[in-house]
């Protein structure tokens, strides 16, 4: 009993006090203010000073970002609102931007009235190099799996393999168009012969697509609709009667050639 109280005694004494200096992230107390009531070792050993010289200087002064003096001020929100406020955003310190979570809280006294608040910020830098990371390798796979290829002057062929969802379509559309723009296309085959399986919203999406290439002067035909894919599009009721198909993507080349006036020939040899 007598370690534990010996032990309770040290945390209520000069540890207690050394506490918050020990967390490895942003602890700032400002008042209504603005002016900084307690920083912690983190912010002055990041800011290169002593804790005393940070004290007594506005917020904004010491922790920079764009929301500063305005209404998107997390510590402003928590004050006014008189409640917690999560956030995230980039702060600077010492002309060094990072990204930071924040978690501003109202600072109360013994009485229960707000005096200040409370900061909590998290340097989230690695955080965020990892999410950029992961959306380019994102970027990276859409781009591998919806390659749109310059078939023959004025004819693209997009094939399509595999699931469709929202996202891909997204990415599909904006390949399709830019393509068209580059390459002055007449005509875009669209080839779903690797899709497995169709649902109401795949088909919407096929529609938004081809009706995207019509407002740019491009034609689009949807080929290689299997005998699955024929009797779920006829069973979900999805009207496709303005959109040009053909049963494989042979066909739909052939029917590219004589909307763009072009005939292949055999090259007899001697």
């Amino acid at each position: 009993m007598d370690t534990k109280n010996s032990q309770l005694q040290k945390v209520d004494g000069k540890f207690k006090e050394t506490m918050l200096d020990q967390i490895p992230a942003f602890v700032l107390a400002i008042n209504k203010d603005f002016d900084i009531i307690y920083a912690n070792r983190f912010i002055a050993d990041r800011a290169h000073v002593n804790p005393e010289e940070i004290i007594g200087r506005k917020c904004y002064e010491v922790l920079h970002s764009d929301c500063c003096k305005t209404n998107k001020c997390w510590m402003k929100q928590a004050m006014e609102s008189n409640e917690p406020v999560y956030s995230r955003g980039d702060v600077t310190l010492n002309e060094h931007p990072m990204p930071t979570m924040h978690y501003a809280t109202p600072l109360k006294d013994d009485t229960g009235a707000m005096v200040g608040v409370l900061e909590i910020a998290v340097d989230i830098t690695e955080q965020v190099q990892y999410e950029n990371k992961l959306r380019e390798q994102s970027n990276m796979i859409r781009q591998m799996s919806t390659p749109t290829i310059q078939l023959w002057d004025g004819v693209l062929v997009l094939p399509v393999v595999g699931v469709i969802d929202s996202m891909r379509a997204q990415y599909m559309m904006e390949s399709v168009l830019n393509k068209i723009l580059q390459s002055y296309a007449k005509v875009i085959i669209l080839d779903i012969q690797g899709v497995a399986a169709m649902d109401t919203t795949v088909a919407n999406h096929l529609i938004k697509i081809t009706k995207a290439t019509k407002l740019m002067g491009c034609e689009c035909i949807l080929s290689g609709i299997s005998p699955a894919v024929a009797q779920t599009i006829i069973h979900l009721g999805v009207e496709m009667n303005e959109i040009n198909t053909k049963a494989t993507l042979k066909d739909a080349l052939s029917e590219a050639f004589f909307k763009l006036n072009l005939k292949v020939t055999m090259r007899e040899e001697n």
